[in-house]
């Protein structure tokens, strides 16, 4: 059975029947930019009588691919995140990312399902430029959020995510009169199922840890990573590759990816452990990676992105680091590769430098 608009649900302004809004999409696909077609395609797969979706990752965590996702999962997603933040019907969004990805489509289910006015622009860097509203809710990318602290005012609460937010940005924003919260979730879990708060407008709050949404349980497997439960979104348990800390049934801690773990001289490193400490002393874009070494097996290397930087080297002794956590070797890249959500993608960095 097709999908039966909220009565209250407006896009950019106006009101429509599910027949007005088909034309509307028919409309963007043929004559608007390539972001209002990818709208304009997504609507009409929405509101066909198809029961499922077929969705494309954006390879953040591994090799692009398409997932299939049932449209009451994701109505069921878009109701969990409207009662956590706190949206009703007739508040005022705004959508800036790319509707050929999940964290886009979700933002005009979420407004279709629950009775949202919807503004979209142009997918950029700085979305924010020329909007002169204010919003409720917004959802942003790392990249987009660094290029619009200056305007962030127009937004009431933002949920960043589709990349790690990076030491240097969330001192930035520690101090935004703006909600600020860092999600946890992925294609498979239709966006976030745990979010972390980035701003101080809640005091008290641990920053450093997730929160779980509602009708959602988590455990561990054998390696230590996170295993999702949530029957609402996903009619099967969904494992992760992030190791993680649980700190009760409802929170957890991100230490790491398990795919990133390094075993140098029989020691297992997690990187992004390693790397929350070097940030304290690293302006600049970079990640721990690893080598072949003869004795250890793994060398552990630094790898950064740009001009060399005086004095490393007696910065990085400075902090506290095990001694099996300093980098054996500092390498220089002129420029990192990125995924569509400004992620670095650690493997085709790292062979910049093996192909040298």
């Amino acid at each position: 059975m097709a999908f039966k608009l909220h009565p209250q649900f407006k896009l950019n302004g106006h009101t429509f029947s599910n027949e007005e809004l088909k034309e509307v999409s028919y409309s963007l696909i043929k004559e608007g930019e390539d972001f209002e077609k990818e709208i304009g395609d997504f609507i009409l797969d929405w509101l066909s009588d198809d029961s499922e979706l077929t969705i494309r990752t954006s390879g953040s965590t591994g090799v692009p691919k398409r997932v299939g996702l049932k449209k009451i999962h994701m109505v069921n997603s878009a109701k969990v995140t409207g009662d956590y933040f706190g949206l009703e019907a007739g508040d005022r969004v705004l959508l800036c990312l790319s509707t050929g990805y999940i964290a886009g489509q979700m933002m005009l289910v979420r407004a279709m399902v629950l009775g949202l006015e919807l503004d979209f622009v142009a997918p950029t860097s700085r979305p924010l430029d020329r909007i002169t509203k204010s919003y409720k809710f917004c959802a942003m990318v790392p990249l987009q959020l660094a290029s619009s602290l200056n305007n962030l005012d127009r937004i009431h609460t933002l949920i960043v995510g589709g990349a790690p937010v990076s030491s240097k940005l969330k001192r930035l924003i520690k101090e935004s009169t703006t909600r600020i919260f860092e999600t946890y979730g992925m294609t498979e879990t239709i966006t976030h199922v745990a979010v972390r708060p980035l701003s101080q407008f809640e005091t008290g709050a641990d920053h450093d840890v997730f929160e779980i949404l509602e009708d959602i349980s988590i455990s561990q497997d054998d390696r230590k990573c996170l295993v999702i439960n949530a029957p609402n979104i996903s009619d099967n348990p969904v494992i992760t590759n992030d190791i993680v800390e649980i700190i009760s049934d409802k929170e957890f801690r991100w230490l790491g990816r398990f795919d990133n773990v390094i075993n140098s001289g029989g020691v297992k490193l997690i990187p992004e452990k390693i790397e929350d400490k070097l940030a304290a002393v690293i302006k600049s874009n970079f990640f721990i990676s690893a080598i072949p070494d003869e004795h250890l097996g793994q060398k552990l290397i630094l790898i950064v992105e740009g001009k060399t930087i005086d004095n490393l080297q007696e910065m990085i002794g400075d902090l506290d680091l095990d001694k099996f956590e300093k980098p054996k070797e500092t390498l220089y890249v002129p420029q990192f590769k990125y995924t569509v959500n400004g992620k670095i993608i650690r493997d085709k960095t790292l062979s910049l430098i093996k192909n040298k």
